[in-house]
């Protein structure tokens, strides 16, 4: 590539990322405004005081929204890795009658939009008497057809000759995935749960209706409750509750982001 196309090629990377990030940007000053300066539509902020913050965390237990959004992405995170890295496994390194038809019927749910699914699995929910706990806000999300499609096909770049080498060194079926299948899938492992994390963190109708209460409710939850709380919303201390939500999920996607795209594409090519 030559050096004005070099140029220009990142003059309209450098745009792009602005335009994209520039949301965030501007959530992050107006989180440090006064009211007076939102309202005249300033950019940037007179001063850096961190009142808004103060603000939020007085007046929602925005702390305890964060612990409980924690501890359900992590769980989701976790719970799919288990329940898709073993479906993925079966469908690949065990044969069974059916096997594929298996697999492109459960492949076929990706299909079905998550509105269609919420009122069994809420009905379901209720009967169980999940309701206002954390198995009610996780253990439905664990199958994951994505998860699952992913892993296979990264799964299936794992030369049989392996498999067979471990069955005459004697492993058995769950010692061979154990020791050998995910050691050398952590790429398209750390993809996934980085993927149900980040999905889950941002899930604002599911916890909405399977909670009532404070003690398991989530971040997005407490964001809409301190927009609504007034009548004339305080959208400077909006935005300081919208940036400490975020931050973790950024954290995430910039330590993780090679290992992000490395996992995608993995298994994308035999």
């Amino acid at each position: 590539m030559s050096t004005p196309k070099k140029c220009l090629f990142y003059v309209l990377l450098f745009i792009s990322a602005f335009l994209v990030f520039f949301p965030v940007l501007y959530a992050f000053m107006i989180s440090f405004m006064s009211g007076g300066e939102i309202l005249q539509g300033k950019f940037f902020p007179e001063s850096i005081h961190f009142d808004n913050y103060i603000k939020v965390f007085d007046r929602l237990p925005l702390m305890n929204y964060l612990i409980n959004s924690f501890i359900v992405s992590f769980g989701v995170m976790l719970g799919q890795l288990v329940v898709c890295s073993l479906a993925a496994y079966a469908f690949v390194f065990i044969p069974f009658k059916g096997r594929d038809f298996i697999f492109f019927l459960f492949i076929s749910t990706m299909m079905i939009p998550w509105e269609a699914t919420m009122i069994p699995n809420f009905f379901t929910i209720q009967k169980l008497d999940w309701m206002n706990t954390y198995q009610g806000l996780t253990v439905p999300f664990f199958a994951l057809a994505f998860g699952t499609f992913l892993l296979r096909q990264h799964f299936k770049t794992i030369p049989k000759e392996l498999h067979e080498a471990a069955e005459v060194a004697g492993l058995g079926k769950f010692a061979f995935f154990w020791r050998v299948i995910l050691p050398v899938s952590k790429t398209s492992l750390v993809t996934l749960g980085a993927y149900g994390f980040l999905t889950t963190w941002n899930m604002y109708l599911w916890p909405l209706l399977v909670t009532s209460t404070d003690q398991v409710r989530t971040v997005q939850i407490g964001l809409k409750q301190l927009q609504s709380q007034e009548v004339a919303t305080e959208w400077g201390v909006v935005m300081a509750g919208v940036i400490v939500v975020i931050i973790p999920t950024l954290l995430l996607l910039f330590a993780g982001q090679k290992q992000l795209q490395k996992g995608l594409t993995q298994g994308a090519l035999k």
